[in-house]
């Protein structure tokens, strides 16, 4: 038997819910490496982090916070979806070409699954299952 998708605008009704599938699952980057970063920023202890735009280990580190806690949250939402999308995709870059620059394609692999699955996000959009739609803002 096949299944009779329901028409709702651009996407079906199983598009909407793939995009929240891949909000949510994007969005959990909060907790293997947004919280455990946000942890070690308030923790009072020397930040040693790479500083690729010259603005201080502390406040580069406080941005990746920034982007792996708040925009993440954001994701999971709905909430600013393509605006929250873009300073992950930032860090994932900066990750793929500071952190594992020198290293295999294996250890690059999670960081560019991570910037296609944000890349993905900012280009549909957060879909009807969001708070963006719950407030009337349009996905184009």
């Amino acid at each position: 038997m096949i299944l009779k998708s329901a028409s709702i605008g651009k996407h079906t009704l199983y598009g909407h819910l793939w995009i929240l599938c891949l909000r949510i699952l994007a969005g959990s980057f909060i907790l293997t490496h947004g919280i455990p970063k946000l942890t070690e920023l308030l923790s009072g202890n020397e930040i040693v982090f790479i500083d690729p735009l010259g603005l201080g280990a502390t406040f580069s580190f406080a941005l990746v916070v920034f982007a792996e806690v708040l925009c993440a949250i954001f994701i999971i939402l709905g909430l600013f979806t393509r605006l929250a999308s873009i300073p992950l995709m930032i860090n994932m870059i900066g990750a793929t070409l500071t952190v594992h620059a020198g290293q295999p394609f294996a250890q690059k692999e999670l960081a560019l699954l991570y910037l296609i699955l944000f890349a993905t996000l900012f280009v549909f959009g957060s879909g009807k299952f969001s708070i963006d739609m719950l407030f009337g803002k349009k996905q184009s």
